[in-house]
């Protein structure tokens, strides 16, 4: 059975940091990409970053580049989103799926990401 589960989020200052863990169940991250999604109040989910499964690229959207880090530890089957200098606009839930773009097949239940003073 494929599960995803998020966890590491909460509530930062402006500039703080955060980790954000995926857990993978069910299958190995040699099978499929892991993205990291986010949905803030009233907007529409979009993408964060992703990570392949051929060769560990990776990918950013723009608002997070330079900021954000995506990685992986295969040996923990995990996936780490470090997301640094934090602005309240980053301030959404964030799923992590398999897959770097929508519609992906199997997403986590979400983790929530509050960035207030």
């Amino acid at each position: 059975q494929v599960q995803l589960v998020e966890s590491g989020g909460g509530l930062v200052q402006p500039g703080g940091s955060l980790r954000l863990s995926c857990a993978a169940s069910g299958f190995t991250l040699d099978d499929y990409a892991i993205g990291w999604f986010r949905q803030a109040p009233g907007k529409e989910r979009e993408g964060v970053s992703c990570i392949r499964s051929s060769d560990g690229s990776t990918y950013y959207a723009d608002y997070v580049k330079g900021r954000f880090t995506i990685s992986r530890d295969n040996a923990k089957n995990t996936v780490y989103l470090q997301m640094n200098s934090l602005k309240p606009e980053d301030t959404a839930v964030y799923y992590c799926a398999t897959d770097c773009s929508m519609p992906a097949k199997y997403w986590g239940q979400g983790t929530q990401v509050t960035v207030s003073s």
